[in-house]
């Protein structure tokens, strides 16, 4: 695994758009942080642009991307937002300049799909939060503080408390995944993420309970959940259920799926499309203790 150099003030990081359209004011205090904290910050042309519900067409947001690789300078890739619309346009993308010259890439939710890439080149990245949640109340949150200590010191340790559907045990293996319905997508392509001996983490957005099922079913049916080393599972917010009720939460169903396996999982970590994201470097290696709390630290640093 290739593992880019850690940030220093004065280094020069990008912001791209790879899906949803931007709103500058929910954006731009998050990057000006990012300029008062030492970081020089150089904005994607297309941004900001409107195609509907993208942050422009998709040739415009993948020139954006491509103008961040290709850029020795750029030490980091951070993702204005998530959204919906990067795997239509990865195609459009050549990754390769990464191995020559690697940088960080940061984001979650749909930015997913370029975790997955990345970790299929054997380049590290991290599952992180973006600009729109960098500040509250004009302060820094908990979850822009945690990004900038991973992107300048590499150093990950992350601590939970317990939850009644923990499964205990002790594990280590390469942290990957990401957001589950985006893994989902991605079954069958070059870039279906390979779980087997890994920590797999898993996280999602108002989704159906069905469709949870549906997805979970699937990654057990492929045999992707049988060799995990452990199960890292983050937020699952804003879960819909039909009319006639599926019956099992989200966490309930996602233990449901991997009741025949002994691993340890661990629920609530604080991940995914909730208030505390914390930031976690795919591509690396974790140990995983899942006791009376639960702890993901980084390993060999």
């Amino acid at each position: 695994m290739i593992f880019p150099e850690y940030l220093q003030k004065g280094d020069r990081i990008r912001i791209v758009a790879p899906a949803g359209k931007v709103q500058k004011d929910k954006v731009l205090p998050g990057i000006e942080l990012l300029q008062d904290v030492g970081y020089e910050v150089l904005i994607g042309k297309h941004v900001f642009d409107r195609n509907f519900q993208y942050s422009g067409n998709d040739q415009q947001r993948a020139a954006d991307i491509q103008e961040a690789i290709d850029d020795t300078q750029t030490k980091a890739i951070i993702c204005a937002r998530g959204g919906y619309g990067t795997v239509r346009m990865i195609e459009k993308i050549d990754f390769s300049p990464l191995l020559k010259n690697p940088k960080w890439l940061v984001g979650f939710s749909d930015v997913t799909v370029l975790h997955s890439i990345l970790n299929k080149l054997g380049l590290a990245s991290i599952h992180g939060a973006m600009p729109a949640f960098f500040l509250e109340n004009k302060k820094p949150t908990r979850s822009f503080l945690s990004l900038i200590e991973l992107l300048s010191t590499g150093k990950s340790q992350l601590e939970t408390t317990t939850n009644p559907l923990n499964r205990k045990g002790i594990c280590s293996g390469e942290l990957v995944g990401g957001n589950l319905s985006l893994l989902y997508s991605l079954q069958g392509t070059p870039w279906q993420i390979d779980t087997s001996g890994n920590i797999l983490l898993i996280e999602d957005l108002s989704e159906y309970l069905y469709h949870l099922d549906r997805m979970m079913q699937n990654f057990r049916l492929t045999g992707q959940l049988k060799n995990l080393a452990g199960l890292v599972v983050g937020g699952f917010t804003d879960m819909k259920d039909n009319e006639s009720p599926f019956g099992k939460s989200a966490y309930e169903i996602i233990l449901e799926s991997v009741k025949e396996y002994q691993f340890p999982v661990c629920f609530d970590f604080p991940v995914g499309h909730i208030p505390k994201n914390l930031s976690l470097m795919l591509g690396a290696q974790y140990r995983l203790e899942v006791e009376d709390t639960c702890t993901l630290k980084r390993i060999q640093i």
